[in-house]
């Protein structure tokens, strides 16, 4: 029985198939952005042909399909959702637009301020209120929630979201609202913030329920698209959608809950980089995901990511739990453009699979890194996506030409300079993410997947002083990969207001308890719906575990702006940690580990191989080590297996040691100062 990871990124979409014995198998396609399930059903016909099979049988023998989509973050950054109505309490339809009285770049006065999902005209007005302490102030007006609701039908708007003030300590106006919505307005998505986000602050509240209803149409319809697909061909099994905070859900909740999908696909190559650290060994770790349209940076440290409730997404706040993942415009189909000052800048627009590269043969002429690597001799022109695809050097040369023109340099000098700028700007990207943190990155390994990562990775290592770098063998689809060591989880977070001292051991273990019961409830009712009626109970009848009494019991978040610290000075409210549902439920709703995965490292290493090729920028020689970790018998490959060369376990990883450097001496202050400073 096969399990597939699949991962739509923004020029490929990769699959990644592991059976029962751990063995994979990989597989590449287009990705096909005015409708991705068409390039997740041309990835799983390559896939079938890499195991030597159809896609029928492929589909047949496949118990599991876990999915990271970028549909819910392109329909925000473009722009492409739904029309969205917002129902809020009387004299509060203008938070949205007020943000938090703060702008980007506050030196700017001439900086306009960002355009509000939804405009004013469809942010309507309805008479109620609810204290602060769950008490009516003023009871909810049904002849005013109806006339609002009529001119949102009116406006054709697709979904609404429903935002009342303190909705969070008590939610019976927004289900009553939800209730006149079933009946006047059927068809429409309907999004309540006491659902999306349970916790105090109005506006994080308010913006992250607006982006919930406005991706969520888009969204439901993709997956809806794809699963009919899927029956189409023949598959019967389970869908789960990988979610921003690194766990999975089933559809149904992450089209409830699409907001969570926003970081979806950036998520599985943390997931595959936690699985990586464990197998390594290596808790320290700094991933780097470069791809053909943007790098995914993220810090790892003791093995786990950090999480974060203050993201930002095209200028809209979603304050859900999500791993704290930082993107940059920078990837293998940045396009590179020259200023009207004579400087040279790289990203963030980028070509993306349609046209692509100029290389690529499909129309496009501007210049990209892809284009630049090309022309460096980088890239072997005959075996990209393992043979499948050619480059074209004679167009990669024309658009780079271009570059040198305006920059008044030769052909090879500007290729250089367009990989030298997008090096730069990702080393930059890393030290923010590790500095910011008080994070030294020389003490951190770097841990490269993606497409285009390793063509980049050792010089922006060099740039760092990182002295370990780890490519995995499965690098080119690490995130589809890493979907596949993922739990069904769900996070919960509850706001109690009032004094801290004051708040009592009873009152947090009932708050706990409240969470718990509804995690429990939501993965007994996703194994009912995977298993036949199993109800609260796990796979093959099994309950789910008892949570044990005490502190231990309690996850807290990861140090950083998470979504259990202080509301802010002032107000008395704490918003309480997270609830995990996954740690009642971790036996449970835990993936299965791919059989056959090696726990220790061996770090012998098996092969040594020299690179007598200098780098872009002069170098030298450099020398790879390749350490073999698992020593695989070479007739158990899988069927079919891939001609790169891809390791039977994806536990598999080749280390190149770069960039060395001698250790520092470290400074010794003069006595007298020091004695000072004692």
């Amino acid at each position: 029985m096969l399990r597939v990871g699949i991962d739509v990124g923004g020029t490929f979409t990769d699959l990644v198939g592991v059976d029962d014995a751990g063995r994979v198998s990989l597989a590449k396609s287009a990705s096909t952005p005015a409708d991705p399930s068409i390039g997740v059903m041309d990835g799983l016909v390559l896939l079938a042909a890499e195991l030597g099979t159809d896609l029928a049988a492929l589909l047949a023998d496949t118990g599991l399909i876990v999915h990271g989509t970028t549909v819910a973050t392109n329909a925000l950054l473009e722009r492409k959702g739904a029309k969205v109505g917002m129902l809020t309490t009387s004299g509060h339809r203008d938070v949205i637009e007020m943000r938090e009285g703060l702008k980007d770049d506050r030196y700017n006065l001439r900086m306009a301020p960002p355009v509000p999902l939804v405009p004013r005209a469809r942010r309507l007005d309805v008479t109620e209120r609810m204290r602060f302490d769950g008490r009516v102030e003023t009871p909810l007006s049904k002849a005013s929630a109806e006339a609002a609701i009529r001119r949102l039908g009116t406006a054709g708007v697709g979904a609404v979201a429903v935002c009342y003030l303190h909705s969070y300590r008590d939610p019976r106006h927004e289900r009553e609202t939800r209730k006149l919505l079933a009946r006047l307005l059927p068809d429409a998505y309907v999004s309540l913030s006491s659902e999306v986000l349970a916790q105090i602050k109005e506006y994080e509240r308010f913006c992250t329920t607006v982006v919930n209803a406005y991706v969520g149409p888009v969204l439901g319809r993709y997956l809806g698209s794809l699963g009919s697909r899927l029956r189409k061909a023949g598959y019967r099994g389970d869908v789960l959608i990988m979610q921003s905070h690194g766990g999975v859900a089933t559809i149904g909740d992450s089209v409830r809950l699409a907001a969570g999908a926003v970081l979806s696909g950036p998520a599985g190559g943390i997931a595959g980089s936690r699985h990586a650290s464990r197998l390594l060994g290596e808790g320290n770790l700094i991933t780097f995901d470069m791809g053909g349209t943007s790098t995914d940076i993220a810090l790892l440290e003791d093995g786990e990511p950090h999480l974060t409730g203050d993201k930002a997404v095209a200028a809209s706040k979603v304050a859900l739990p999500s791993i704290d993942i930082h993107t940059l415009g920078a990837g293998g189909g940045s396009i590179a453009r020259v200023d009207a000052g004579g400087i040279l800048h790289v990203g963030p627009e980028s070509a993306g699979a349609v046209p692509g590269p100029a290389c690529y043969g499909r129309g496009g002429t501007a210049a990209t890194v892809t284009d630049a690597n090309l022309v460096l001799g980088l890239l072997d022109p005959a075996g990209f996506l393992g043979g499948r695809a050619r480059l074209e050097p004679a167009a990669a040369q024309t658009a780079v030409e271009s570059v040198a023109a305006q920059l008044g340099l030769g052909l090879l000098p500007a290729a250089e300079g367009i990989h030298r700028v997008v090096n730069t700007n990702m080393a930059e990207g890393i030290r923010l993410v590790s500095v910011r943190r008080g994070a030294d990155p020389r003490r951190f390994t770097l841990l490269s997947f993606g497409g285009a990562a390793g063509l980049h990775i050792t010089e922006v290592a060099r740039m760092l002083e990182i002295t370990r770098v780890v490519v995995p063998r499965v690098a080119s689809v690490l995130s589809a990969w890493g979907m596949l060591a993922t739990d069904l989880r769900y996070e919960f977070v509850r706001t109690h207001v009032g004094e801290a001292g004051q708040v009592g051991a009873g009152r947090l273990r009932k708050l706990f308890a409240e969470m718990e019961a509804e995690g429990r409830k939501r993965l007994g009712a996703s194994f009912a719906g995977r298993r036949g009626g199993e109800g609260s109970h796990g796979p093959g009848g099994r309950a789910l575990p008892q949570a044990p009494r005490g502190a231990l019991y309690l996850q807290r978040p990861r140090a950083g702006r998470g979504p259990g610290q202080r509301a802010g000075r002032g107000d008395r409210a704490a918003s309480r940690p997270a609830r995990r549902a996954d740690a009642a439920g971790e036996r449970a709703g835990r993936a299965a580990e791919p059989a056959g995965v090696p726990r220790a490292v061996d770090g012998d290493p098996g092969l040594r191989h020299g690179c007598a090729a200098a780098g872009p920028g002069g170098q030298g020689t450099g020398h790879l080590r390749v350490g073999h970790h698992h020593r695989a018998d070479p007739g158990a490959r899988a069927r079919g297996g891939h001609r790169g060369g891809v390791a039977r376990y994806p536990a598999e990883l080749a280390t190149p040691v770069t960039c060395r450097r001698r250790p520092r001496r470290r400074r010794r202050w003069p006595r007298t100062w020091r004695t000072r400073r004692s």
